[in-house]
């Protein structure tokens, strides 16, 4: 696999709870290559592609629990989907910077006001 594919598989395993940054899959590969534990190959231009060896494939048969799995490990379904709607609200928001003319960002920020100020109140109603 490619980096970017890693980050996309651990984030769907841990029900999108854990996105490792470029920052921190790359620097990791780089270690497990130098551990032996993974080669590197090129492939589609400056892209690497990433196979575990055999020492790798023994080390990983260790591993009794991965770590996605235990990060999402009872998890309440609620907050996975908590979790994925707020993304999916950063992206549009985030989008709307680039996309929306000024009207329509004045809009977006009511609305995102409004549904900050809506949660709170939610928050301190009394049981």
């Amino acid at each position: 696999m490619h980096g970017y594919e890693m980050i996309q598989e651990i984030a769907e395993r841990s029900q999108n709870l854990w996105r490792p940054s470029p920052g921190s899959v790359y620097p990791t590969l780089q270690l497990l290559v130098d551990e032996g534990l993974i080669t590197a190959s090129e492939s589609d231009g400056s892209r690497k592609l990433f196979e575990l060896t055999e020492e790798g494939r023994a080390a990983a048969e260790k591993v009794e629990t991965p770590p996605w799995e235990a990060i999402a490990d009872g998890v309440d379904p609620g907050h996975v989907d908590l979790h994925n709607a707020v993304t999916q609200l950063m992206g549009a928001v985030a989008q709307s910077a680039f996309a929306a003319d000024e009207e329509q960002q004045q809009r977006i920020l009511d609305i995102v006001n409004n549904a900050r100020r809506q949660i709170y109140g939610i928050l301190g109603e009394s049981e």
